[in-house]
């Protein structure tokens, strides 16, 4: 017998392409699960080193308890929905046609049945477990839940209830109903794919099996729906979809009875279901259907409609005064805004001689130095190396100088490799040589050099200053804003250093070298340690390179508001973290927030819009994310140490039960605010975002009384800032200022308000003034009860005080101050105006502009020579703000400024006429004259197309300007009138000016 012939050709070895496909799947199974446990393990270590290996484990554990529960949900609800529909497949079908194509269709299924039975309910529920997991803070805040003791004006239930019960209530509702409709609906197609339902010419045709399963899951469905419908009763209160925030006249009286009243049809519908599926007639359950379906039609949208059209609003205001009301009380108190306080401000429009003497101090104080324009300044004087640099945006702080506090505008110089010379910016020079910046540079707020330059307090390489040296505190910043994504740091003892650490202190020594000796993160030395971080940032130099040694830490997510926010992922930051020289180091302060969007009655703001200025706009300080709030407080503040990175949360708002109840989650990793030290302490300030959020609403919410606030006829709006191009709110301002009820100047948040800008338009006169406390004492562990305190100053509409807007114009159209500043912008300078601080001082409202003047070239940098003032409708400037105010209160203002002592720059003592300095005015008009014949000269040989003499020419008109406003600031300024006319504009110091080219004109 001769044996059947082989496919496979004599000397060919057989194929192994059947086990070629499940090797390669099973690899790549292998990669993919390895690559996922790198990044769960190095988060890991990182939790481990920081401390904070807590907030994993419970994050994570409560993720996967979730996802767990919602995953069995789900799969268990679809499995035997399927299962249960296939075991009830009735024997034979009806209908022979219909009876074959099913047949087709099982056959196909049959050899993959068992997997779909089982792989559909896993593929449902693992999405079903991610949604659920998602919402693990619900879950959390439910189990831990503390009182408010409040209780809302409509059902009388405790806050907590709206914040931490009906939301978690809501997703497990929610939840099962998406399990029972998805469970049916796979039940459904099961029993219809093997016949148990049947489309039929006569109608539809369902097995009594079918009918059990199916009156089942319906009677599940309504029961759910029906405690939908109870819980929607109390969501009304959290309602924004009306004029007003809250369960209003409608709701009170229609929907929420109405609301009730369906849930109770809802179970009894669902009783019907449950008796069909015992006695198997359908008609009660369908009627009950039908008729729940057009109750909730007519009751829920009709009833509710005709109610507000025919009722409400015909009597609008007095039926929904009293819901108003609680829409004020409760958006006040869940903002923070109840215990503000508010006083009449009658501001005069009159400088009057000597006017700043009962505000001396806050004159001294007045901040010059604009911390958005001068980094420039810093990164020219104080930057040394490039590979250093100073944030776009600097902050402002205090510190104690000589017994007094002085406001100080700070920065660190944080590190910059992409700045490293591009034949240096290797691997080994990006992730180990160049780790760290140096040093904190502070300048004083209300002082300036002669020639316009930051008058230093802190500076230099090595850092010296009144804040410390190198042997008071750690100037090393390995944590900040801008560092870099990684790096390699730290080595055995005696092991020869490899970090660019500074450049020498003494000229032609060269740079120094470092290594680091703190706790700054995870061990990298373990060849399995660096596998895992090779992975993770997918670099095979940091597998192979000798910098990594034994004793090497990997330091990563080395901004301060992001490790803020992955050690207390429940928080909210704030956009701008600022430096501080405390406790010997260096430490980022970060303000965070508990939110929430479910308080009762509240108006819900949007972060990102709330928050929204001309700092976020530009990029200066980080935008809030795009979420909507009902409820805020600053629970927390973090610092983060800018050597080691090490964080600290201190429970700065220890009564806020939704802080409480993070706490019961988290139990070790909030420390109480008592164990904060006074340096400490003595730094926080009122945080930004919260401020602005709160501000937002007060422009709506100063308003107490229900029938003004429906007329909405006293509406604020905050002022565009007017020292930029687009329309974009005016960023609030720290200062030290006392307010007319304080007996000393506080370290204060300041922001004014006009009238409400529509469509873009109003009327900018100055309506309101408010200022936040933000001095919280020097004590350890003792909070000052005037922190946190807001004061709002309401100024009567008919005083017509002006607005920033008005003031900037009177700045801008004033014919001597125009005259005096195109002679600054002669040869391309470019002018820059500095912050418009409004200030309540001298019985009004006192406006402060510096004036930056910046020449082109890319070393170029502001300096501040002049100071804008204006005080009702008078304007003054000169080269110092104590020059300028003495022009704007008629030779005396009452007060010395901060820069009152910089030399040739003061203006004589009101009344005397001292000498003019002949020497300085000859100086002024030869300096003039170059300047004029430097213009002709330019536009003579731009016209003849010669542009290295025009460049020429240039540099000669720049050298000549800046001779000229030498000479101008040596000559004294004359005396004011000794009675200035009421109303009348003053001239500013006299200003010669050169006569322009019509070329130079254009």
């Amino acid at each position: 017998m001769s044996r059947p012939t082989s496919p496979i050709p004599p000397g060919r070895p057989p194929s192994r392409r059947g086990a070629l496909t499940p090797t390669l799947i099973v690899v790549a199974i292998a990669v993919v699960g390895f690559i996922f446990f790198a990044n769960v393990w190095t988060d890991v270590l990182w939790y481990r080193q920081l401390g904070y290996f807590e907030v994993f484990v419970t994050e994570n554990l409560s993720r996967i308890g979730i996802f767990l529960a919602g995953f069995a949900l789900m799969f268990l609800a679809v499995f035997f929905a399927i299962r249960v529909a296939y075991h009830a497949r009735p024997v034979y079908a009806p209908d022979s046609e219909m009876r074959d194509n099913l047949n087709r269709y099982q056959a196909q299924l049959e050899p993959v049945r068992h997997v779909v039975m089982v792989g559909l309910p896993i593929l449902f529920g693992l999405f079903a477990g991610s949604a659920a997991a998602s919402q693990w803070q619900k879950v959390l805040l439910f189990f831990n839940q503390e009182p408010f003791g409040q209780s809302d004006p409509e059902f009388g239930l405790d806050i907590s209830f709206y914040l931490m019960t009906l939301p978690f209530l809501g997703f497990v509702t929610g939840f099962l109903i998406s399990v029972v409709v998805v469970a049916g609906i796979a039940g459904i197609l099961t029993h219809y794919l093997y016949g148990s339902i049947r489309l039929m010419e006569r109608g539809v045709f369902t097995s009594r099996a079918a009918q059990i399963h199916l009156a089942v899951t319906g009677a599940a469905f309504l029961i759910l729906l029906g405690a939908n419908f109870w819980l929607d009763r109390y969501a009304a209160l959290q309602g924004n979809g009306g004029r007003w925030a809250g369960a209003l006249y409608t709701d009170v009286n229609a929907v929420i009875p109405t609301k009730a009243i369906l849930a109770v049809a809802a179970g009894l519908v669902a009783i019907l279901f449950i008796v069909a599926a015992v006695i198997g007639r359908w008609r009660l359950p369908v009627i009950g259907t039908a008729m729940l379906i057009i109750t909730s039609i007519l009751a829920g949208g009709v009833y509710p409609w005709v109610i507000q059209q025919f009722q409400v609003r015909p009597s609008e205001q007095t039926l929904e005064k009293d819901f108003i009301q609680r829409n004020i009380e409760m958006t006040r108190a869940a903002y923070g805004l109840d215990q503000i306080q508010v006083d009449r401000y009658d501001a005069t429009n009159t400088a009057s001689t000597g006017a700043l003497a009962p505000d001396a101090q806050t004159t001294a104080n007045i901040r010059l130095l604009d911390p958005n324009l001068i980094s420039d300044a810093f990164s020219q004087l104080e930057q040394y190396r490039p590979y250093y640099q100073f944030p776009e945006a600097l902050n402002v702080d205090r510190y104690e100088v000589d017994g007094k506090i002085q406001d100080t505008v700070i920065a660190v110089r944080e590190l910059n490799p992409a700045n490293v010379a591009t034949n240096q910016q290797g691997w080994l020079n990006q992730h180990v040589v160049y780790t760290h910046g140096y040093g904190v540079v502070a300048a004083k707020g209300n002082k300036f050099t002669v020639d316009g330059k930051p008058e230093f307090l802190q500076s230099g390489i090595p850092s010296t200053g009144v804040l410390g040296d190198d042997s008071t505190y750690e100037p090393r910043i390995y944590f900040g804003e801008d560092s870099p994504e990684y790096s390699i740091v730290g080595a055995p003892a005696g092991s020869p250093h490899r970090e660019q650490d500074r450049p020498s202190g003494k000229e032609g020594d060269g740079e120094t070298q470092y290594t680091f000796t703190g706790n700054g993160g995870p061990n990298v030395g373990s060849f399995f340690n660096k596998v895992l971080y090779s992975i993770k940032f997918q670099s095979s130099d940091l597998l192979l390179s000798d910098g990594v040694n034994a004793e090497s830490q990997i330091l990563y997510d080395r901004s301060p508001r992001d490790r803020v926010e992955k050690v207390a992922p429940y928080l909210t930051v704030d956009g701008n973290s600022y430096p501080a020289v405390v406790d010997g180091r260096v430490k980022w302060i970060v303000d965070g927030y508990t939110t929430s969007q479910y308080y009762p009655y509240s108006q819900q703001e949007q972060l990102s819009a709330a928050t929204a200025d001309s700092q976020t706009t530009s990029g200066r300080t980080v935008a809030l994310p795009n979420s909507s709030v009902n409820y805020i407080r600053n629970s927390v503040k973090a610092t983060v140490d800018a050597y080691d990175g090490s964080v600290t949360l201190y429970a700065w708002d220890d009564q806020d039960p939704v802080l409480k109840a993070w706490q019961k989650v988290f139990p070790a990793s909030v420390k109480p605010y008592s164990e904060m030290s006074g340096d400490v302490m003595s730094h926080v300030r009122y945080p930004e975002d919260l401020f602005k959020v709160q501000r937002e609403l007060l422009g709506r919410y100063h308003v107490t009384e229900p029938v003004s606030f429906y007329k909405s006829d006293e509406v604020w709006s905050v002022p565009n800032d007017p020292t930029v191009d687009t329309e974009v709110k005016q960023p609030p301002f720290y200062m030290s200022l006392q307010m007319p009820d304080q007996e000393k100047p506080a370290f204060q948040l300041t922001s004014s308000f006009i009238p409400q800008i529509v469509n873009g338009t109003a009327r900018n006169v100055l309506y309101g003034f408010l200022a936040a406390d933000s001095d919280a004492g020097n004590e350890k562990g003792v909070k000052a009860e005037s922190y946190g305190k807001l004061r709002l100053l309401q100024i009567p509409p008919e005083t017509q005080v002006p607005g920033p807007g008005q003031a900037q114009n009177k700045f801008n159209s004033d014919p001597t101050v125009s005259q005096a500043l195109n002679l600054l912008r002669q040869g391309a300078s470019e002018v820059l105006n500095g912050n418009l601080l409004t200030l309540p001082v001298g019985g009004g409202i006192l406006y402060v502009q510096p004036v930056y003047l910046k020449s082109t070239g890319e070393t170029s940098y502001p300096t501040l020579q002049r100071v804008l003032v204006a005080f009702g409708d008078k304007v003054g400037f000169a080269p110092t703000l104590d020059g300028a105010l003495k022009q704007l209160f008629g030779g005396d203002s009452g007060a010395a400024a901060g820069d009152s002592g910089n030399t040739g720059q003061t203006p004589p003592a009101p009344g005397t006429t001292p000498p003019v300095s002949a020497g300085a005015q000859a100086d002024l008009k030869a300096a003039l004259d170059e300047a004029n014949a430097a213009i002709k000269a330019g536009q003579a040989a731009l016209a003849a197309g010669d542009f290295a003499a025009y460049g020429e020419e240039q540099k000669k008109l720049a050298a000549a300007l800046q001779k000229a406003i030498d000479a101008e600031g040596k000559i004294p300024a004359p005396a004011p009138e000794a009675t200035p006319s009421p109303g009348a504009t003053p001239s500013p110091e006299a200003t010669p000016t050169a006569t322009p080219s019509p070329a130079a004109s254009n």
